[in-house]
């Protein structure tokens, strides 16, 4: 915990993945909320087939899905949204003539039922 979930579509060819993750778990280390670096696990997929709307121009997206521990109040989970997005605005050079929608998501995981183990530490 916490769990990042990065999407993007095929369409935006400069957006580097991995230079993403690191900076996004870089934003929640450096958010306080999180106990050990070791603790984040991100991921991002790369939409092949979307749509945004229904226009003919050409769109695409960056959805940011955060998944954190039960209890957190809205202003803390508002800065993590923030602080994600504002990574997200920075990652690359987004493609000219491309309407892109770069948004972020907070979801709760319930606490009582989450479970986990490290193995190898």
């Amino acid at each position: 915990m916490p769990h990042l979930h990065l999407e993007y579509t095929a369409n935006l060819t400069d957006l580097n993945a991995d230079v993403a993750l690191m900076r996004l778990n870089n934003a929640l280390v450096g958010s306080g909320q999180f106990g050990a670096e070791f603790d984040i696990k991100s991921r991002a997929v790369k939409v092949e087939t979307f749509k945004v709307g229904t226009a003919m121009t050409e769109r695409g997206f960056v959805h940011v899905k955060l998944a954190l521990l039960s209890g957190r109040s809205p202003q803390i989970k508002q800065q993590l949204s923030e602080s994600l997005l504002a990574v997200v605005k920075e990652l690359c050079a987004w493609p000219a003539g491309v309407e892109v929608q770069l948004c972020v998501e907070i979801l709760d995981i319930d606490r009582e039922s989450y479970a986990k183990a490290a193995i190898g530490v």
